[in-house]
């Protein structure tokens, strides 16, 4: 099984975990195989405040996977076109249509069937209107050039075995101006690359971070400027002790190497 069916497989359990009332969506059937599937992980948890939270039905609360709130970071203004990528059950793309007004748009894109029809009865039950859900992959999104005026994420890039791809996709789709605004876990400088296998199993359930420079040149390569990248949380090892040790890792011998080196970042670039 490649990536993208894992990562399709283990978001479609989410939400038929969710919708079946079970809690949180990232404890599903995968859930001994990872640290993050733990509803105090630090990497998912206390992203939303009360206020957004009393905005959107508990089930699009439930079913955020993401590792920042992009929304809180975007700069969002009313009569705008939004597009999340990766969209999951929708919390973000409804707090960025509330944002945009009705004068504008809200799409959210995800490849999973399960995930679609849970966003879709959340916008029904919060009651938005410009919104929609199309059904794709990030590296083949389903929009015109230049049609888009911001494109946010939520921990969906750094899944992606094809990340030049997707910056390339967003790229095309954004308006000339258009904004880049994500947030995602990222690499700070190098660790060795048995370690860093384990202990991505921890940051991101499947994760595929860049290194942050690598990250920012791929930015470039795809011709976005003004790029910035902002650290929103850093990740210890004493975060991820228990999954660690269940590896057979000795914590403490590998904490100097990894401690701080994983971090959710928010990514900001602008199509020229």
């Amino acid at each position: 099984m490649n990536i993208q069916d894992t990562v399709k497989e283990k978001y479609g359990q989410a939400a038929l975990r969710v919708v079946q009332g079970q809690g949180n969506a990232c404890c599903g059937a995968t859930a001994s195989a990872s640290s993050c599937c733990d509803s105090t992980d630090p990497i998912t948890a206390n992203l939303y405040d009360a206020l957004q939270k009393s905005e959107l039905p508990e089930t699009a609360v439930l079913a955020s996977l993401g590792c920042g709130n992009p929304t809180a970071l975007a700069d969002l203004k009313a009569g705008e076109t939004v597009l999340d990528l990766g969209s999951g059950g929708g919390i973000d793309v409804l707090l960025s249509a509330r944002r945009v007004g009705p004068t504008g748009k809200a799409y959210g894109l995800d490849m999973t069937d399960e995930m679609l029809a849970l966003a879709r009865d959340n916008q029904r039950k919060a009651g938005v209107e410009n919104v929609e859900f199309l059904k794709g992959e990030i590296e083949h999104i389903p929009l015109p050039d230049n049609s888009v005026d911001v494109i946010i994420s939520n921990c969906v890039i750094n899944l992606s075995a094809d990340k030049d791809r997707v910056l390339a996709e967003a790229f095309r789709v954004l308006k000339p101006g258009g904004r880049f605004a994500v947030s995602d876990v990222v690499v700070r400088g190098e660790m060795p690359a048995e370690l860093r296998r384990s202990v991505e199993l921890w940051v991101g359930c499947i994760a595929g971070a860049l290194e942050e420079n690598d990250y920012k040149a791929k930015l470039v390569k795809a011709g976005f400027t003004q790029i910035e990248l902002e650290a929103t949380r850093v990740y210890r090892t004493a975060d991820a002790r228990d999954f660690l040790l269940a590896k057979g890792i000795d914590v403490d011998a590998i904490a100097p190497l990894v401690d701080e080196k994983f971090i959710s970042a928010f990514i900001r670039a602008v199509k020229g």
